[in-house]
């Protein structure tokens, strides 16, 4: 089991088990909340937590617009 921990003060502490529907993230473009699949995201094998930007698909459709021309 994979989990989250966060100690709210002193006596409080807070633990959430990571599943497949309760992961997410902020869009790096427009800072709104995206869903992630953490299986999807990293499948390659390659990818980390802290070097890993996630877009919404507003923004992503908005990059590679910008990267290639209409799509």
């Amino acid at each position: 089991m994979f989990y989250v921990k966060e100690k709210v003060n002193d006596s409080v502490e807070v633990t959430v088990e990571i599943h497949d529907d309760n992961v997410f993230c902020t869009c790096s473009g427009c800072g709104c909340e995206v869903f992630i699949d953490l299986a999807d995201l990293f499948n390659d094998g390659e990818g980390d937590l802290y070097g890993t930007a996630v877009y919404c698909s507003k923004c992503s459709k908005s990059r590679l617009e910008a990267l290639y021309g209409q799509i």
